[in-house]
């Protein structure tokens, strides 16, 4: 499948000219492994692919004796693999490089030697037992691979132009029109409960039976399920007990995670390690409060309140109506249709989080909840810096909104008293793109471009 990720490998592949090592990190099952390798066939004369799930002893053994003299390692390794390699004009890839650290301390004298180009790819990159007694090389570039976003689903499913007409729309603030804004509503939707794991996004291309599409993000979630029982260090329980509660405490729209539904008396303190596993391991994105909507929004962070969204929302509508171990093709298909009687903001914000984070956006909330200033007193589903800061008009508001009737007493709130720090009001919707009141509507397939 076509990944936006190729080019940043050709444009490190360029830059770097066998300098530095480049990390891919991802969640399990988004897709890492395929386009490294997908990359090495294309872009290099040969390549060797280690998978430290299933190499032997003997390779890890070269890794750990052999590296003082680069000619024997090489020597070994080639023999081993049968591939001749070419001094910079192949590519080793050090696949799952997470089960052995050992290899990643050892990118150090693999890039100083400089004949070949090395990909490392890896999930739960930063666990603790995965950097623990390790030298972690300077000379390692990291890049992030998320789900699939909206326009690489798209051009799974064979629209190629779909999104350059959105983004023409956006760039000249209009909107698509009726018959095409429901033909995207109509994609969109399907991204949304296919969601962005290649595996359930291929299922759905070549069957277009939701029921296949569910197993397979089901195996995705118990994989998630069972990484957190081998590598959550200790806190396994209460990372497994957050990552059952999420679905919940998305659907309740909690301005925060509340701990209390997890234990009576729980304090942050006691849950923060297991929180953060869960960000590490790219399962969840965290989404903090910032406590003052200007410039530096991460030093006004409050690290105690704090939403989390599910990685990928395709997993988060399987992981939420689990009733009977799989949502039925039924279901799928009255969510489609908007026809089923359930919270569609818990998912539609979910799908902005992670839109906002493919984007690059750190995921920054306001909740203000004070009693004796109602003006002051909102709730800003998320806040964004404009991408070239200036001395004011900075920090943009987004409310997120399902249905067609809503309120907008918070957005309002907000451009009332931090005018000085306002650049462009954002409401994502399902409706088309529209101005007003100084607010900019955007349907909410138009995420990605702010």
């Amino acid at each position: 499948m076509r990944r936006k990720i190729y080019d940043l490998l050709l444009q490190w592949k360029e830059k770097s000219g066998g300098k530095s090592a480049l990390l891919v990190q991802g969640a399990r099952r988004v897709g890492k492994s395929y386009i490294a390798e997908e990359f090495a066939k294309a872009e290099y004369r040969s390549y060797i692919l280690i998978d430290f799930n299933l190499v032997d002893s003997q390779i890890r053994d070269i890794f750990l004796h052999d590296l003082g003299d680069m000619d024997t390692f090489f020597l070994k390794l080639t023999t081993f693999f049968n591939t001749k390699l070419y001094d910079r004009e192949s590519v080793i890839i050090l696949d799952e490089i997470q089960l052995f650290p050992r290899a990643r301390s050892a990118v150090k004298y693999l890039v100083a030697d400089g004949r070949y180009d090395y990909i490392e790819t890896g999930s739960l990159i930063s666990i603790r037992e995965n950097v623990k007694d390790i030298l972690i090389p300077s000379e390692e570039d990291h890049i992030n691979l998320y789900p699939m976003d909206f326009e690489e689903f798209l051009w799974a499913a064979g629209h190629e132009t779909m999104m350059d007409l959105i983004q023409n729309c956006y760039d000249r603030k209009k909107p698509l029109g009726q018959a095409l804004h429901r033909k995207a509503m109509d994609l969109f939707r399907q991204y949304l409960i296919v969601g962005g794991m290649p595996q359930a996004v291929d299922a759905f291309i070549s069957s277009r039976d939701f029921d296949q599409v569910d197993q397979v993000k089901r195996r995705i979630l118990n994989l998630y399920r069972d990484d957190i029982r081998k590598h959550a260090g200790g806190e396994e329980l209460k990372v497994e007990a957050i990552y059952d509660e999420l679905p919940s405490q998305l659907k309740n729209q909690n301005r925060h995670f509340k701990l209390s539904s997890l234990k009576q008396g729980a304090r942050f303190d006691e849950y923060k390690d297991a929180l953060f596993w869960l960000s590490d391991a790219m399962i969840v994105n965290n989404c903090y409060n910032s406590t003052e909507p200007n410039i530096g929004l991460n030093l006004n962070r409050d690290r105690t309140l704090l939403k989390c969204y599910m990685g990928d929302t395709g997993l988060l509508v399987s992981h939420a109506f689990d009733e009977n171990g799989i949502v039925s093709g039924e279901i799928y298909k009255k969510l489609l249709l908007d026809k089923l009687e359930v919270n569609m903001g818990m998912i539609l914000e979910n799908a902005v989080a992670q839109m906002l984070t493919a984007g690059g956006h750190k995921l920054y909330f306001y909740a203000n909840s004070s009693r004796s200033d109602a003006a002051s007193r909102m709730e800003i589903d998320f806040l964004i810096a404009k991408s070239k800061i200036s001395s004011r008009h900075n920090i943009s508001p987004i409310e997120v909104k399902s249905g067609k009737n809503y309120t907008l007493s918070s957005i309002k709130k907000f451009q009332e008293k931090y005018g000085e720090q306002l650049h462009i009001p954002y409401v994502l919707h399902t409706e088309d793109l529209k101005e007003e009141d100084r607010i900019l509507y955007l349907p909410v397939y138009m995420t990605p471009f702010l």
